[in-house]
């Protein structure tokens, strides 16, 4: 989606060790306080800003929907907004946007957010909606089959957006069965079985103390913000962590072919690698960024502008708690679609043969040391990547430490990696078109 009695507040340790000093300050001005219901309230302060992008996150998504009932977090993400136990819906959209404020929601495979954003006046009224929606949805049956209709449109939108369905296909296909690989927001057909009282179970397992993340980022104070949550969220029960999803031991491989309508053949190329908080994460992005992160990438060079073979062709990665995939997407046109994947792969058996040496490993480390540091002028990007480690419990990395680790990668490093990731035997490729099978029949015998 796109749009009481107080608790004791205490100051502990952040996970994995990083200890806090005594006035509850980490390295980086990230500051940690975990309610003793188990509430995990994060914040860093930023000068020179007058807005506060904040926002609540449950350790509850896609991939640990109940069996049968694929869907059920997004949809419950959407029934929250039509209305709380002190507020219409109506109420809700316009309790931040009469001040200029936004309010937002997602779901993701492993968490779900509602995030908002205001002048830091309004950060009190800000963490009150939040506490309403996250607490207090009132989950009535005939919201329930309003919002199903609602969801059964955007799945529609994405069934007519094939550069989006390619995804859901290939994360399907390359995870199988397994819960990574199940679409956010369902289908028609889990949404139908999925009831009122399915929703009300999953609200009152997840929605609780264990399963809470609260971040502000920007114009904030700390100890104010901590009690704002303490006056929100500090009476909830503590309630049972939600377990992490455990990866499947081994992913598919190959390739698959749908025929399909459209203007272009859509490719996706997908491998899976480590979680978010592995050391490999470091090299993955570097590897990433130089073979497709933008114009300067070796797939943009070969593939557009020496080929011309696509129009949009671009690396990608998703991390999660245990595991993750990174891979190479292209839209070309029908026809086009072997020689565009046999150009991929000889970038991969590139790569794959020589890694990154000297002068562009140097150049990819600045540029995607650059691009965080751009983007951290943001409060809402601090606010993700603040949300991001709370989430997995891994502890916060400042900036200047992950610009020391992105500096740290070594050629071996990239050379080991780019060995797995392109190896041609590892590789779940999806082509998605009126071509498809053209494409997936492309010789990929000498990648190497």
């Amino acid at each position: 989606m796109s749009r009481n009695p107080r608790g004791r507040a205490a100051s502990g340790a952040l996970a994995n060790g990083t200890t806090l000093t005594r006035d509850g300050v980490a390295a980086g001005a990230c500051r940690f306080t975990r309610l003793d219901n188990g509430v995990e309230v994060v914040t860093e302060a930023m000068a020179g800003v007058r807005s506060v992008a904040t926002g609540a996150w449950v350790r509850q998504g896609a991939a640990q929907d109940p069996a049968g009932r694929a869907g059920a977090s997004h949809l419950l993400e959407h029934v929250v907004f039509r209305g709380t136990e002190r507020r219409s819906r109506r109420q809700i959209a316009l309790a931040l946007e009469s001040v200029g404020g936004t309010l937002n929601a997602y779901t993701a495979r492993e968490h779900t957010g509602f995030e908002a954003r205001v002048l830091d006046r309004h950060l009190s009224e800000a963490v009150d909606v939040l506490a309403d929606l996250v607490r207090h949805p009132l989950l009535r049956e005939e919201d329930v089959d309003h919002e199903k209709e609602v969801v059964c449109e955007e799945i529609a939108a994405v069934e007519d957006t094939p550069d989006d369905l390619v995804f859901e296909m290939h994360g399907d296909g390359l995870w199988g069965g397994h819960p990574y690989g199940r679409p956010i927001m369902g289908s028609r057909e889990t949404l139908a079985e999925t009831s009122r009282n399915d929703l009300a179970e999953l609200h009152g397992r997840a929605y609780t103390g264990a399963n809470l993340v609260l971040a502000a980022a920007g114009a904030v104070e700390h100890d104010e913000f901590t009690e704002l949550v303490v006056r929100g969220f500090g009476d909830m029960e503590p309630g049972e962590e939600v377990a992490a999803v455990n990866p499947p031991p081994r992913p598919a491989r190959g390739t698959t072919a749908v025929s399909r309508g459209s203007a272009q053949v859509h490719v996706v190329l997908g491998h899976p690698t480590p979680g978010q908080s592995h050391p490999d994460r470091y090299p993955l992005l570097l590897l990433s960024a130089a073979l497709g992160g933008g114009m300067s990438s070796r797939l943009f060079q070969r593939i557009r502008e020496e080929l011309a073979l696509a129009y949009a062709v671009y690396s990608y990665q998703s991390f999660y708690r245990r595991a993750g995939v990174c891979g190479t997407y292209l839209g070309t046109r029908p026809g086009s679609g072997s020689a565009a994947l046999d150009a991929v792969r000889e970038v991969y058996g590139d790569l794959a043969r020589e890694g990154l040496a000297g002068g562009e490993l140097r150049r990819t480390k600045d540029q995607v040391k650059g691009e965080i540091v751009l983007s951290l002028e943001s409060p809402a990007a601090r606010l993700h990547r603040l949300a991001g480690f709370a989430l997995v419990g891994e502890t916060f990395v400042p900036v200047d430490e992950l610009t020391r680790r992105i500096d740290r990668v070594s050629e071996d490093d990239i050379l080991r990696l780019a060995g797995e990731v392109m190896d041609p035997e590892r590789q779940y490729i999806l082509c998605l078109g009126p071509e498809g099978a053209e494409a997936a029949q492309a010789d990929h015998q000498d990648w190497r």
